[in-house]
């Protein structure tokens, strides 16, 4: 055997050994799997023993049709390394042979279905739907065929992406680096294999606040926005069976910058569109460029009609829809003087200059009204466009979607659609860098969106495209198929495209961690943290939320350590950069918060924290280098040129601007310190609670102000409190952990006192009190149990859960900060505003040592009052108290709108009562559908500061359902 022989063996089995069963085929996202390495009975043999099967089109076939099919050409080529004869006429073909082709476009399609050979019922004049099948004896000389036959142009374009994708090339093979996986045979196991139409018409992506990133590197890259480009986007939109675009815009003009752009974009199949303030088909820089006078109708009509004529006139042949309406230039409000009147009279005037181009394809191009921002407001107030358009509601830029059609509206023919987001430039602050979108949340909102029937177009900003990969794929499929990926699949989602992109061997792991990141990022996006974001001295929650992202950053890359070479760059793009980038500046600002605050106390150990704080500052310099000059080749070039650190107003920062830091000069002798758990040095009293339910363990900090080390001794006045440490030397910090014996406590609340002290200096001493009850025994907790003066609850963990015919509280897996939420289902449940009226309830029952007046906070997902005319509420009381009705939106300003999307979260505050210290039950009963529960907490007085809250309070697991 050849020294190259044998090293190729060797190779092959490492990668056998590191990818186990990963060469599996994966099918199509959650699609029954056709494609297999193994002949079976009547299995098609797209490629076995050296040879391919003959790739067949018509020549009166789309052009798109045929230049897919090209595609397919390429993607067997790139797993087998054959090259597939490729077939384009009129003649019957001979052999075995994929025939593909579109129902009345393809001779020999049309003429199997005339002959009764192929059952097309379930996709003839449907959209967007594929048939793929092996047939026997098709034709003359042909025993066996492949058919890939559409209902409509896209339709076949689909059914060749997925053969694609089956046979095991990524949608994101160019755009991710995904690699192709060798192999030698491809069959097609026999059968039907159907693809219906989709839930959702017109699926697509906005590439939008595209500087600095995609804009240079697409600059470097193809010299600009060209067809160059735009190709890659168009097939990458239609692999992931999307069919939908809106242009990069703030610096170009798709139409203009290229010739080319906009009939391929048609010869493609991707129907183009302009953003929610582009009228016509005509882009912004447009007007800049030609536009005479102002961008003003009142004073400017003849101007502007003209200008809109002619973005007509060019593209009335090409597939799109036209969006109408007017905003003010530059995406700006219209002026002071706009009303209703005058908009109604834009839509009318362009109205009539749409008619005037009769063209069949301008006759069947979706109108679109986006109702973005004030214009939503004039619509409220009474605007009204022709039924025949579509009404494209808009969230609020972060996620949340502000209004959906009512019964009436859904009568409309025009339909209704989504304008979302999962990038945004604006107030409270951009958000641009990274992705920080979890799909628990995606569908939660979507599915809204689709049982209240804003189904004719889904669109979302997604900015420079990269690093939005895994959201943007799950947004068109979710609205592709919504039925195959409830909220209860998420997860199932995760671990199939992480199959997919890096082999079933470790898909558990890449889907934990993609989960988790987007999960963790969601709790406060990069650009909104600071120094002060996560409490340094409450619950333990800066080191938790470090902790949090130091392990997931660790766990992501001794994986990647597993992966083989070719396998390196997609998982750097695709699961561990966003990580470590993340993790990166999470850990830098809480470095930078610790500096702050131990700079305040004078501790020695500030200056590290300095030091930290800068050292994790050139991390992330280090790490977007890498992205763009090493990752690939330096392929990705420019693509994490974005700024995300050092933001002070809600436009992004010109350059990364590291947090501020302080350092101190220590004093040069020794001198001692304490923090306790929940109170600086010098700013409160140092005492620390402790309760048999809880169990806690506390930590006081021994600190040096000094230059010189120290030794410390500590001692307890009582045997039951429990000391890991009695003395010890102390450089700069020391940690001294606290815990009660509670075999020894005595019943009751009894205190205690622990005394440190510095050896030849004075001693400090910190009060210590022990709770333990005779009653209720901890084993036999009915519930959860009071403890630090709260009980806190994670929404899933009830105690009961009570329908109301058909109406329930469910869970949405991995939605919100901390664990999970619960909704109530069906989305689209009536009101419940009567008491005598049965209402879906949870009940959390709990004992509590307090009574009298409580505070309850309960943690919502940030959702808006999106039916008109409703708020959005909830019930809530306890045992058998009448149920009192809380808005969540009664406070809703600007401010407070800004904190909740800040926060991710929307607390809001209720005053509760009990009469009696004991046994309780809290009950939380649907009024409005859509909102979503993630935490309860009820506490006698303030709760101590921290961003997520206390953690969650002991319970007895057995009783919670």
């Amino acid at each position: 055997m050849s020294l190259r022989r044998f090293s190729a063996l060797i190779l092959s089995a490492l990668i056998l050994f590191f990818a186990g069963p990963s060469i599996k085929i994966a099918a199509a996202l959650g699609q029954q799997r056709y494609v297999s390495e193994k002949r079976t009975a009547g299995s098609f043999a797209v490629a076995s023993d050296g040879h391919a099967a003959t790739l067949y089109v018509d020549d009166g076939e789309y052009p798109g049709v045929i230049r897919a099919a090209h595609d397919l050409q390429a993607d067997i080529a790139r797993v087998t390394g054959l090259t597939a004869t490729f077939s384009e006429g009129k003649k019957e073909p001979h052999g075995d042979v994929v025939l593909i082709g579109t129902i009345g476009k393809n001779a020999i399609i049309d003429k199997l279905i005339r002959e009764h050979k192929l059952d097309v019922g379930q996709i003839s004049g449907k959209w967007e739907c594929t048939l793929i099948q092996v047939v026997e004896k098709p034709l003359p000389g042909v025993d066996r065929a492949l058919v890939i036959a559409g209902s409509d142009k896209r339709g076949t374009i689909f059914g060749i992406y997925d053969m694609s994708e089956q046979i095991g090339v990524s949608p994101w093979y160019w755009w991710a680096d995904v690699p192709v996986v060798h192999r030698d045979n491809l069959y097609v196991t026999p059968g039907r294999y159907l693809q219906g139409e989709p839930a959702v018409k017109y699926r697509g992506i906005f590439l939008n606040d595209e500087a600095p990133a995609l804009t240079g590197w697409v600059n470097a890259t193809y010299g600009g926005y060209n067809h160059k480009f735009y190709v890659k986007v168009f097939e990458l939109i239609l692999r992931l069976k999307g069919n939908y675009l809106w242009p990069a815009m703030w610096n170009s003009a798709f139409n203009e910058d290229d010739p080319e752009n906009a009939p391929l974009a048609d010869e493609y199949g991707i129907v183009m569109g302009t953003s929610h303030h582009e009228p016509m088909l005509r882009a912004q820089q447009e007007w800049k460029r030609h536009g005479n006078n102002i961008w003003d109708y009142a004073k400017n009509a003849e101007v502007l009609d003209k200008f809109w004529n002619e973005g007509i006139e060019r593209n009335k042949n090409f597939e799109s829809t036209i969006t109408l309406g007017m905003r003010g230039d530059g995406d700006m409000p219209m002026t002071e003087g706009a009303n209703i009147a005058l908009l109604e009279k834009i839509v009318a005037d362009q109205r009539k200059i749409l008619a005037e181009h009769n063209t069949p394809t301008l006759a069947a191009d979706p109108k679109v009204w986006a109702l973005y921002k004030e214009v939503q407001e004039y619509y409220e107030k009474g605007m009204r466009v022709p039924d025949d358009v579509t009404l494209l509601w808009c969230d609020d830029n972060w996620g949340n979607i502000r209004r959906l059609p009512t019964p009436e509206e859904r009568k409309r023919p025009g339909g209704a659609g989504i304008y979302y987001h999962f990038d945004y430039v604006g107030d409270p602050r951009n958000y641009k860098w990274i992705n920080t979108n979890s799909i628990a949340k995606v569908w939660e909102q979507m599915n809204l969106a689709l049982k209240y029937g804003a189904d004719r177009i889904w669109i979302v900003n997604v900015g420079d495209l990269k690093p939005m990969e895994f959201p943007i794929e799950y947004f068109l499929t979710l609205a592709r198929t919504p039925e195959r990926w409830g909220k209860d699949q998420t997860q199932e989602y995760t671990r199939l495209w992480a199959e997919r992109e890096f082999g079933s061997a470790h898909a558990n792991e890449v889907a934990e961690l993609v989960t988790r990141y987007t999960q963790y990022n969601g709790r406060r996006k990069p650009e909104l943290l600071d120094a002060d974001t996560f409490n340094l001295l409450n619950y333990h929650e800066a080191d938790r939320i470090e902790n949090d992202w130091k392990s997931l950053q660790k766990k992501a890359e001794d994986l990647g350590k597993l992966l083989p070479k070719e396998y390196q760059d997609a998982y750097f793009e695709l699961v561990l950069h966003p990580i470590k980038a993340s993790t990166i500046v999470n850990k830098m600002y809480i470095a930078a918060g610790r500096n702050r605050l131990y700079g305040k106390e004078g501790r020695a150990s500030a200056n590290e924290y300095s030091a930290q704080t800068r050292a994790l500052f050139k991390a992330d310099a280090e790490l977007t280098n890498e992205y763009n000059h090493t990752l690939a080749n330096g392929k990705w070039n420019h693509m994490m040129d974005q700024t995300h650190i050092g933001y002070t107003y809600w436009q992004q920062p010109p350059l990364n601007a590291m947090p501020a830091v302080t350092e101190v000069q220590p004093l040069l002798e020794a001198s001692m310190g304490l923090d306790v758990e929940g109170t600086a040095a010098g700013f409160g009293p140092m005492r620390l609670s402790f309760d048999a339910f809880q169990q806690q363990t506390r930590t006081i900090d021994i600190f040096n102000r000094g230059l010189n080390p120290f030794h410390y001794d500590a001692t307890a006045s009582e045997p039951w409190i429990v000391l890991n440490s009695t003395s010890g030397e102390v450089g700069k910090d020391a940690k001294l952990q606290v815990s009660v014996d509670w075999m020894k406590a005595p019943a009751g609340t009894t205190e205690g006192e622990i005394t440190i002290r510095q050896r030849d200096a004075p001693s400090m001493k910190l009060q210590v009190e022990a709770f333990r009850p005779a009653t209720p025994a901890r084993d036999s907790l009915d519930g959860f149990v009071e403890g630090d003066g709260y009980v806190a609850i994670e929404a899933e963990h009830f105690t009961r859960n009570a329908d109301a015919g058909d109406v329930r509280w469910e869970r949405i897996p991995e939605y919100g900060a901390t664990l999970s939420g619960m909704s109530v289902f069906p989305v689209t449940a009536e009101s419940v505003t009567s008491p005598s009226d049965s209402r879906a309830t949870l009940e959390y029952r709990m004992y509590l040592f307090d009574s009298g007046t409580l505070q309850l906070q309960t943690t919502l997902g940030p959702t808006l009052n999106f039916v008109p005319g409703r708020g959005l509420r909830f019930a809530v009381w306890f045992d058998d108290q009448p149920p009192q009705i809380v808005n969540a939106l009664e406070h809703n300003s600007d401010k407070d709108w800004a904190k909740a999307v800040s926060d991710n979260v929307r607390l809001v505050e209720t005053r509760l009562s009990v009469s009696n210290p004991g046994y309780h039950t809290l009950k939380f009963g649907m009024v409005d559908p859509g909102v979503v529960l993630e935490k309860l907490v009820v506490s006698a007085g303030p709760l101590k500061p921290s961003y997520l809250g206390p953690p969650e309070s002991y319970r007895n697991a057995a009783s919670i359902k």
